[in-house]
């Protein structure tokens, strides 16, 4: 069990879940896992691959499965990010208690999270419906849309959910002309 020394110095520097963090720590790399940080967050992986990653909300802090949708969850315990979220998954904790109380479904997920990447499914990408506004954009541009097609899908889905966002017509097509330069580029609506 070895841990990482960059999350040990975000775990020093947590102020609002550093004993839910390191009570959840050990369990983690009790099931083989590996951390680091990634986002500037403590992530934990298994063979190269994104398992779960541990973040502080205001009210919880959550252990976010990747692949989460593909995980059985007998016991209820897993939570959508949120609704536009398709893959991901989190378990969320109050206390200290709630982690060790947890313990037993966390190992048995992460050793299902780990069967899912092991076997290397994927959670099937849903079918993007552009908005009249952005579908308008691409078909008449060629480039723009060779562009956008070979965004990834979840890219693709947040320019849309973007665009899609504007109550009004005028602010929708506003909004697909900032976007342009970032789809010529291959780079999400958050990418850097």
């Amino acid at each position: 069990m070895t841990t990482n020394p960059d999350v040990d110095r975000y775990v020093e520097r947590s102020e609002q879940w550093p004993d839910e963090i390191a009570a959840l720590r050990p369990v983690l790399l009790g099931c083989g896992l590996t951390e680091q940080l990634k986002w500037s967050k403590p992530c934990y992986g298994h063979d190269g691959s994104n398992i779960a990653i541990v973040q502080e909300m205001k009210d919880f802090l959550a252990l976010m499965f990747f692949k989460g949708a593909l995980l059985a969850d007998p016991d209820g315990a897993l939570r959508e990010q949120g609704p536009n979220s398709r893959s991901a998954r989190r378990m969320e904790f109050t206390s200290v208690d709630d982690v060790r109380a947890s313990a037993g479904t966390i190992e048995a997920y992460v050793a299902e999270a780990i069967a899912v990447e092991e076997a290397g499914l994927e959670v099937p990408a849903a079918e993007v419906v552009l908005v009249d506004e952005l579908r308008d954009r691409l078909d008449d541009d060629p480039a723009l849309k060779e562009a956008f097609e070979t965004l990834t899908p979840g890219r693709q889905r947040e320019y849309n959910l973007h665009v899609g966002g504007a109550k009004q017509a005028a602010t929708r097509v506003a909004r697909v002309d900032r976007c342009v330069e970032r789809i010529l580029a291959g780079k999400g609506l958050r990418d850097r």
